[in-house]
């Protein structure tokens, strides 16, 4: 079932979704050659407590930390570890759950470490296109696969595959709602979208194979072709005109 939420539940999720997009916006100026993936979760920890928040992602089905950080073709859910240092021209994507008194917004972002390739910029910059094109079906009356259809289209018309294994999501009392939402599909499919919906979209793309496999440690993704993967993601609530992203 699909949760239609409140304006109470809304304005709660929207605090979570101020405090996500500030530590993800700050991130910029602290990710750089030399640090450790484990200085990029403390710091988010850090910061969310500051704000009297919490790191919805620390403890969920036993995850070890309080953000997903990804390097190159670790697509999702990496695990920060203070061994793990980047160097110049790796890209990272850090995906951050805050919740606010019971209700969460959920953003992630891929970034360049120093100066990067040509090729890695423009996969960057087509996971935050892809999603810009999928938010432009993202209100009322139109179908959930007409968000998907359009991340599709844009991620494969540049080039690059869309993963098919993992998925955006309805989010708020809890991290994984109904509905699932694929980065790839058919036009004119899926529910009918209403106002008040809150979805997590989540572009994940990669340069080669869109096949992955899970590391050892049963959490992280990686390519199975080692291609670079990015994953550009935000909170958005379903209005009868322009939707609303909680974490941008």
């Amino acid at each position: 079932m699909i949760i239609i939420k409140s304006k109470q539940e809304i304005d709660m999720m929207r605090t979570a979704g101020k405090v996500n997009s500030l530590i993800l916006r700050e991130l910029k100026n602290i990710i750089k050659p030399g640090i450790s993936t484990m200085d990029i979760d403390q710091f988010v920890e850090k910061t969310v407590k500051e704000h009297g928040m919490i790191a919805s992602e620390k403890g969920y089905c036993d995850y070890p930390a309080s953000a997903c950080v990804s390097v190159n073709e670790e697509v999702v859910h990496g695990i920060p570890s203070k061994k793990r240092i980047l160097q110049e021209g790796d890209i990272v994507s850090v995906d951050l759950v805050v919740e606010y008194k019971g209700y969460m917004a959920d953003a992630a972002r891929t970034y360049g470490v120093g100066e990067i390739s040509s090729e890695a910029k423009h996969l960057i910059d087509t996971a935050e296109a892809a999603f810009f094109e999928g938010i432009k079906f993202a209100r009322e009356g139109y179908r959930l696969y007409d968000i998907s259809h359009a991340i599709q289209q844009k991620v494969e018309g540049e080039g690059f595959g869309v993963i098919r294994d993992f998925v955006g999501h309805g989010i708020g009392s809890e991290m994984h709602e109904e509905p699932q939402i694929p980065n790839y599909g058919k036009a004119g499919k899926g529910p009918r979208l209403q106002t008040g919906m809150t979805l997590a979209i989540e572009p994940m793309i990669v340069e080669g194979s869109y096949e992955v496999d899970v590391l050892q440690d049963d959490w992280t993704v990686v390519t199975v072709d080692g291609g670079l993967a990015a994953h550009y993601e935000n909170t958005v609530v379903i209005n009868d005109g322009e939707p609303e992203l909680l974490t941008l």
